[in-house]
């Protein structure tokens, strides 16, 4: 029995240290289980580590323009306009046409970027007033056009006339019975002319109604006519390369400007009453000349001499409008 017993023993003895193991074993196979199944996850994750070393890795600034966040990028169908270099207008963005260098015989015409102010008569307005008549005799008057066969004009009234700036106008002018002429201005109806008020040849007045009538109420407004005319210059009796006052004939449009070319520029001249552009000193006499009309149309003529009283054509005509 003894023997057994001792025998026994010795057997559990042996089995003692693989059970410890055993059991250790087992502990910690129980305990990797509870923490893998406690993570937030709930499941182990292969490329974790692999993404935990990129999120704390230091990120990558965005450059930024120093004066913020950068600008989007342009939809493709969206296309950048051309940038406008600074001119006449509104916005003005046109910028005006070449001008290539021309003769006298052959000038050179352009187009501004803004048209210069075409002063009071405007056109596309329509202006009110009274038209009264006088005897025009040749057809000269205050604009020194000389005398003409065509009688068809008038006398602007003071205020409209614009130290001369009206000289040259063709107007349409209607009564309230319906008739209408159309007449050029060659005069100044000095005040008492009132504002609006024209003063027709009498030639022009029997157009729109009797001469006994004296005055009618009128409606008139701006034309650019159809003309077989084309520009002439005249230079003033006395002018010389010292002195010289300038003159536009013939034209279709109002003049708004005339210019002189000086020391490689270009130099607006003064207008008299008299319609003619002074040049005191002398400048420019004889030289190129820049024609510029109400709608801003330029003419630009080459080494036109100095020939006191001497009408002298160009060939050319501003456009019609």
């Amino acid at each position: 029995m003894k023997a057994t017993r001792h025998a026994a023993r010795r057997r559990r003895s042996r089995r003692g240290p693989w059970t410890t193991v055993t059991a250790a074993l087992v502990v910690a196979g129980v305990l990797v289980y509870l923490v893998t199944a406690l993570r937030p996850d709930g499941g182990s994750d292969p490329g974790r580590s692999v993404a935990a070393s990129a999120a704390d890795a230091p990120s990558a600034e965005v450059p930024r323009s120093p004066s913020g966040p950068p600008s989007p990028s342009p939809s493709p169908t969206s296309s950048a306009s051309p940038t406008a270099t600074p001119g006449a207008g509104p916005s003005k963005t046109t910028a005006a046409t070449p001008v290539a260098r021309a003769s006298a015989s052959k000038p050179a015409r352009t187009v501004t970027a803004e048209a210069p102010s075409a002063g009071r008569i405007r056109p596309g307005v329509t202006y009110r007033g009274l038209a009264t008549h006088y005897d025009a005799g040749d057809g000269d008057g205050a604009c020194l056009f000389g005398p003409s066969d065509d009688l068809m004009i008038a006398a602007m009234n003071h205020t409209d006339y614009e130290t001369s700036r009206a000289c040259g106008a063709y107007v349409q002018v209607r009564a309230a019975s319906g008739a209408s002429v159309t007449v050029k201005v060659t005069n100044e109806c000095p005040l008492p002319c009132a504002p609006g008020q024209l003063d027709l040849s009498k030639q022009a007045f029997v157009k729109l109604g009797a001469l006994s009538a004296g005055e009618l109420p009128i409606t008139w407004s701006l034309l650019s006519p159809s003309t077989s005319d084309t520009v002439a210059v005249r230079y003033k009796t006395g002018s010389t390369q010292y002195w010289c006052g300038i003159q536009v004939v013939g034209h279709r449009n109002p003049v708004a400007r005339l210019e002189v070319r000086s020391q490689g520029a270009w130099r607006p001249l003064p207008r008299a009453e008299f319609n003619y552009f002074l040049s005191e000193q002398g400048t420019g006499c004889g030289g190129a000349l820049r024609i510029t009309d109400i709608y801003g149309e330029q003419l630009q003529l080459d080494d036109i001499p100095v020939r006191a009283d001497v009408l002298q054509p160009t060939g050319v005509q501003f456009r019609r409008h």
